[in-house]
């Protein structure tokens, strides 16, 4: 048992002075050096970092997310390999360099919505929620190609132009010839006593100036009046009845005075005249609701009022079906 107790004793002393010699060894190493990560990229040594985790979030962060203010939706990039290893305490490391030279090689891929046709892409859009809104408007339209409609997410490398909501509905929309409106479409526009005929467009319009109708569409002084005659004071703001291109602002010498047109895509127009002042210029892309003009009396006109026009394909169809 004696024999035991010294054994142990002597174990001990050892255990005790290997544990020392080691602390006071790692202490002599740590002042000397200190432990650090050295950061391979494809193949290449490229510096050292002191903090190997909080460089691993920054560069998952940028691939995740992009540069700050950028729209790409991911990038495509390697991510470097580290290794821990002790280096004398006078190593500088360069996490920043790091960083730019890892990120420099991403590749950037943007996401949106695709809206296609059986099967084919037709237009882009930048949100799912753009994407449902155009469908389902065109399905509540009654569009033709509505069945045929269909939504993709996509990630491409290079970035898409984007189509507003109404200019897709526009684009997009295919009209039902039905026989009674094959019938009708030799004599659309062509006012009579008995009324006028109606197609569907693929537009939403709303109303340029709120103000009493006194003139409506169809026959007149033994001529055709295309458009309803929206009586206000002269300087009555008027605004866009729809999304479009001003096609046309000045003066017209064929009665209408001061006059606006606003292409809407797919042949449609409508006409604002006999303005008193315009507040647009050809080019200028406006949204439904923004002010264009002023009520006026210029041109062919009895008294101050707005003359406004539905066009498609230059055939004049009746507002009040639309509005």
């Amino acid at each position: 048992m004696r024999k035991l107790l010294i054994g142990l004793r002597s174990s001990i002393k050892l255990i005790t002075l290997l544990t020392v010699s080691s602390i006071i060894i790692v202490a002599i190493i740590m002042t000397v050096y200190k432990p650090i990560y050295s950061v391979t990229f494809e193949g290449e040594m490229i510096g050292y970092s002191e903090n190997k985790v909080a460089l691993s979030k920054k560069l998952l962060n940028y691939q995740e997310n992009g540069a700050e203010g950028s729209d790409a939706a991911l990038i495509q990039m390697e991510m470097p390999e580290y290794k821990l290893c002790f280096l004398k305490r006078g190593i500088e490391t360069n996490d920043e360099e790091i960083y730019q030279k890892v990120i420099s090689t991403g590749v950037p891929y943007y996401k949106f919505y695709a809206i296609a046709v059986s099967g084919e892409e037709k237009l882009y859009v930048s949100t799912l929620d753009e994407a449902k809104q155009i469908v389902n408007r065109l399905v509540e339209k009654d569009s033709k190609n509505a069945n045929s409609l269909s939504i993709q997410q996509k990630y491409e490398m290079a970035k898409k132009e984007f189509t507003s909501t109404d200019e897709a509905v526009v684009a997009l929309y295919e009209n039902k010839i039905t026989p009674e409106i094959q019938r009708n479409m030799g004599r659309v526009g062509r006012a009579s006593s008995g009324g006028t005929t109606y197609k569907k467009l693929p537009i939403e319009f709303a109303k340029p100036i709120r103000a009493t109708i006194t003139s409506r569409f169809g026959a007149r002084w033994g001529t055709t009046h295309k458009g309803l005659d929206f009586g206000a004071p002269t300087g009555t703001q008027i605004k866009a009845a729809a999304e479009g291109t001003v096609t046309f602002s000045g003066w017209n010498s064929g009665g209408f005075g001061y006059l606006v047109i606003i292409s809407h895509g797919n042949g449609i127009q409508t006409y604002y005249g006999h303005c008193s002042a315009l507040d647009c210029k050809v080019g200028d892309y406006v949204y439904q609701g923004d002010p264009i003009a002023k009520v006026g009396n210029t041109g062919d006109s009895q008294g101050s009022h707005l003359h406004f026009e539905i066009r498609a394909n230059d055939v004049a169809y009746n507002p009040e079906y639309y509005l």
